[in-house]
């Protein structure tokens, strides 16, 4: 059977890969506590999974297809973050945000397990990571996440002006952030490595935005309504997360 070989980035310069091996990142696994909890709270607090991808990624798609599919986990929130640094093997990804590329470099600085910057990647709740086609290790992050964050609901008045409100109590901050997605891009390669292959992505960042900062108690945040209208986005997410690219402490996609 083919093996799955991530594409890799060092400092400055992309490492090759090699047919017939799969490089893995080489932090040692942390201890593998597993988090006990029912169904109802894993609907109501789901574990944020980021995927770093590229169009000029050979060994992308399998992970793309394993975002779709996690995507029906009601229990986990994807987000498909499409990267930058390989648009210059010969195809300019038409997904690609430099805000995304930032963001996983910033991942990779914490030295978390599984950090680097390569692709495909999924970082779990903005602490472990693993290459991006390996649903079992991607898993066991998930089911070590803590899940035991503040609570957030939305409402929405008759203007479309929605109110996020945050629940719970802690002795951190925590930025709020609004990002719009893409529920499902179909893209068709021109070039490079993946050139004539149709890739499917399942919800690619549009847009974000930092609505304030959640200080540890219950607070509300208002959405104008024309935030909800950001071009190419069809649903919304709302991500509590520690600053400097920190632990995600609570998520909620919106209903709209």
């Amino acid at each position: 059977m083919r093996k799955i070989i991530p594409c890799l980035l060092s400092v400055g310069a992309a490492l090759a890969a090699f047919t017939g091996m799969q490089f893995a990142p080489s932090a040692e696994a942390g201890s593998a506590r597993v988090i006990a909890v029912d169904d109802a709270t894993r609907s109501a607090r789901p574990v944020v999974v980021e995927l770093f991808t590229s169009q000029g990624c050979s060994s992308c798609p399998p992970a793309d297809l394993l975002a779709s599919r996690l995507a029906r986990d009601p229990s986990l929130l994807v987000i498909t973050r499409p990267v930058t640094y390989w648009d210059r093997l010969g195809w300019k990804d038409t997904l690609a945000r430099e805000a995304n590329t930032s963001l996983q470099r910033a991942y990779a600085a914490k030295n978390n397990e599984g950090s680097g910057v390569y692709t495909p990647q999924i970082v779990v709740n903005g602490v472990g990571a693993a290459v991006g086609s390996r649903e079992g290790d991607i898993r066991s992050l998930v089911r070590r996440s803590d899940r035991s964050g503040p609570l957030i609901s939305a409402s929405r008045d008759a203007d479309g002006e929605m109110k996020v409100t945050i629940s719970g109590k802690s002795d951190y901050l925590a930025s709020v952030s609004l990002i719009a997605l893409r529920s499902a891009e179909t893209v068709r390669i021109g070039r490079g490595e993946n050139g004539g292959r149709t890739l499917r992505y399942t919800n690619v960042v549009k847009d974000e935005r930092v609505l304030g900062s959640w200080r540890g108690q219950r607070q509300s945040f208002a959405v104008p309504a024309r935030d909800l209208r950001v071009p190419g986005a069809d649903r919304y997410a709302i991500v509590l997360q520690r600053p400097g690219a920190g632990p995600i402490v609570a998520a909620r996609m919106l209903d709209i």
